[in-house]
């Protein structure tokens, strides 16, 4: 499974209970309410445990987070960057 299935995955089972049908790889997680702000803080505190990364604050912008995409592209770019906890 890769980054983007498995941040998708959460997503869908722990934010969205299952109903996941309306999360497509480009929708704004803020502006279709999939994530909240405690959302987000879930979705940031799974990808630093998971993928062992760690995400400063000015990494913090919709650019890297707005959608499953941007998410999947910003770990993936992370991880391979060698960048760890």
């Amino acid at each position: 499974m890769d980054a983007r299935q498995e941040i998708e995955k959460y997503i869908k089972d722990n934010i969205l209970f299952g109903d996941g049908e309306k999360m497509a790889e480009d929708v704004s997680f803020q502006e279709s309410g999939i994530l909240d702000s405690v959302g987000f803080l879930e979705l940031i505190t799974f990808v630093e445990a998971r993928f062992g990364i760690q995400i400063t604050d000015h990494e913090l912008v919709p650019e890297n987070f707005d959608t499953l995409r941007k998410v999947s592209r910003f770990v993936e770019q992370k991880v391979n960057a060698g960048v760890s906890a």
